[in-house]
């Protein structure tokens, strides 16, 4: 992937990244964080991508202006974890920790964001760890591997031989909404579809799943529109 400018004001950052599998120019803007993505045939000529992005730059920057901006970390500000919304504060403490409704950081305030993101991201781990192996255990399937990313597109998914994939701002979210996706991801181990029979195997896994499922539609945006910088 390399990146390119269009012009124009304002000028217009571009990702372009070839595919084998892409048959035509298609143009991606992401309403999460503002990323826009230029996918184009792995042979087509560079120059008549830009083109066609050229082309549609004012519809790419009117959708740009009515997305909402991401939010950075710093003292004061707000960090949702399991559902809760911490205050974050500077704090004479030897690692990140909540206490009440505060999320206390150590050290230099320009290392707050990179040292939440690992907190968060060890937790995420160790919850998802233990959901997904109780998931597993309810139906008698086993887990080979867990993996956590920072995904934009999906919460999770399952590969044919059992790696699980997760995004670990599912820590950010409600404990039951993160135990959801656990859910759905482990009933793939049974079922690689969304079947009836998948479904079937969520909702014994866990019944009130449809809830949870409405929760990460309404609020999941603004859990990705927090800005880590650099340690994500």
């Amino acid at each position: 992937m390399v990146e390119r400018t269009l012009p124009g004001n304002p000028p217009v950052s571009v990702t372009l990244r070839r595919s084998a599998r892409a048959r035509r120019f298609s143009l991606r803007v992401s309403r999460l964080d503002g990323r826009v993505t230029l996918s184009i045939p792995a042979r087509a000529s560079e120059a008549e991508a830009l083109a066609f992005a050229g082309d549609k730059a004012d519809w790419v920057r009117s959708i740009l202006a009515t997305s909402a901006p991401r939010r950075g970390i710093g003292p004061g500000s707000v960090v949702p974890f399991e559902g809760r919304a911490l205050t974050v504060t500077a704090a004479a403490v030897r690692a990140v920790r909540v206490e009440g409704d505060l999320l206390l950081v150590p050290g230099d305030p320009a290392r707050m964001a990179a040292r939440i993101a690992a907190f968060l991201k060890l937790a995420a781990r160790q919850r998802l760890q233990a959901e997904s192996e109780r998931f597993a255990a309810a139906i008698g399937r086993p887990i080979r591997a867990i993996t956590l990313r920072d995904t934009r597109s999906r919460w999770g998914s399952c590969t044919h031989d059992g790696r699980l994939m997760y995004s670990w701002r599912l820590i950010m979210a409600p404990p039951e909404v993160l135990s959801y996706v656990a859910a759905h991801e482990v009933a793939h181990l049974k079922e690689l579809n969304h079947s009836a029979d998948f479904w079937a195997i969520v909702a014994r896994l866990m019944p009130d799943h449809a809830r949870h499922r409405r929760w990460l539609r309404g609020h999941g945006n603004d859990l990705h529109r927090i800005d880590f910088g650099g340690s994500e």
